[in-house]
């Protein structure tokens, strides 16, 4: 891409901890996913930081500045004294879905909003930073209970942001997509694309099937085990399963192939109901961003490799390609358990989430976190379905056994794959 000051913009260095403890492992945690968020910026143009493709998906610009009101709004301002909010119209801007916070600037026409500009939006990240500092600094005054409490809401709001990470890379892809000219979002050697072409080569241990007995099966996060998960991975809990077996790599695209030649997108009794009407109003033919023998991906206009895992597929499709294999796709539960065994499942990281069969429900025994960010991740559990695992565009500390993803059946410009599952023999 070509050049542009404003976004290359580096934050300033937060406040460096005494100790070189937790204390100090705060402080650093906060400044690498801070400056990785903006770091995938850094090749853009200005014009490239309002672009939103389609109203599911959200301008970079968005993404810079719904991070910090986050940080802002649920940390700074009710728990660092004296804190002054920067703009509080920005508020209505950049809050995302939180409705115990305030009204909030419809998705669909985030693209409009060039104002604040750039400039006014990283300088706000400064400031915002500094104050998470300033924070981190006072966690020993404050009794262990608070301390705790806050150092968990700030790891949320890492978390948070290493999400956003993700759907900014996903969402201008999608936007990069609809471009005539299908410029690439990162043409160089390094970057998300060339990590794919190192992950994605032909394994021979991603073949045929593994068989599990099934069972009496424990299955999400021990809220006493160490680790971050969000409340929708708990309560751990007991679930049963029958026999079943689980095809030990994804689908390759030369495998998805063998849909389309056979008329998968015309054949009406692979799909649900839903499913088909989908297909048919949207016309679909293909996987999202497949181009004849080609792909579009951030690298830009690709060469299809054959052995490589199908990606961008809607929940729809991998249903239908299951039904037409003579196969299904695995309950969440039946990729936990395969994923945590003594050999772990290949694949299951870092390529492509994973559609389940499950749809996004709570787990017996949950409870929403309470206040504001409750809304987090409950108020979404209908008419949602899971995946697992973690794709290529996520943050390497971001993933794990436990994290269920989620989108609507039809959404297909998220990174997600398909793995098989059937019935024990």
């Amino acid at each position: 891409m070509g050049s542009s000051a404003e976004p290359r913009l580096r934050p300033t260095p937060l406040h460096k901890g005494l100790d070189g403890g937790p204390h100090e492992q705060l402080h650093q945690r906060l400044q690498r996913v801070r400056e990785r968020t903006e770091a995938l910026i850094a090749g853009l143009e200005p014009e490239d930081l309002c672009l939103q493709g389609m109203a599911d998906a959200s301008p970079p610009k968005w993404h810079l500045g719904h991070t910090t009101w986050f940080f802002e709004a649920f940390l700074l301002e009710p728990h660092l004294p004296g804190w002054r909010v920067e703009e509080p119209r920005w508020a209505y801007l950049f809050n995302s879905y939180y409705d115990a916070v305030g009204e909030r600037h419809p998705r669909p026409q985030r693209g409009l909003l060039t104002r604040p500009p750039i400039a006014a939006v990283l300088a706000w990240r400064r400031r915002v930073e500094a104050g998470l500092s300033a924070l981190v600094d006072d966690l020993p005054r404050r009794s262990p209970a608070e301390a705790d409490a806050l150092s968990a809401l700030l790891e949320l709001g890492l978390q948070h942001e290493q999400q956003h990470q993700e759907l900014l890379l996903m969402d201008l892809l999608d936007g990069f997509s609809r471009n005539p000219l299908e410029p690439a979002v990162d043409p160089g050697p390094q970057g998300a694309e060339a990590e794919w072409t190192l992950r994605s080569g032909d394994d021979p241990a991603a073949r045929g099937w593994r068989g599990h007995p099934g069972g009496l099966v424990a299955i999400g996060h021990e809220d006493r085990d160490p680790g971050f998960h969000f409340d929708n991975e708990t309560p751990r809990h007991r679930v049963w399963l029958e026999p079943f077996e689980l095809a030990q790599g994804l689908v390759s695209n030369a495998e998805y192939g063998d849909i389309i030649a056979d008329g998968g997108y015309r054949r009406p009794e692979l799909w649900m109901s839903e499913g088909w009407a989908v297909v048919q109003a949207r016309r679909w033919q293909a996987p999202r961003y497949w181009r004849v023998d080609r792909e579009f991906t951030l690298a830009g206009l690709r060469l299809r490799q054959p052995g490589a895992p199908v990606r961008h597929l809607s929940w729809f499709e991998a249903d239908a390609y299951a039904r037409w294999a003579g196969a299904r796709l695995p309950s969440e539960a039946e990729w936990e358990l395969a994923a945590s065994g003594p050999d772990g499942l290949p694949m299951a990281f870092g390529l492509l989430w994973q559609w389940t069969a499950s749809p996004y429900r709570p787990y017996p025994g949950y409870r929403a976190a309470p206040g504001a960010v409750g809304e987090y991740n409950g108020k979404f559990m209908t008419s949602q379905f899971v995946l697992r695992g973690s794709c290529f565009l996520t943050p390497p500390d971001h993933g794990r056994l436990t994290y269920r993803n989620f989108f609507p059946p039809a959404s297909r410009w998220m990174a997600g794959g398909l793995r098989l599952a059937r019935d024990g023999r």
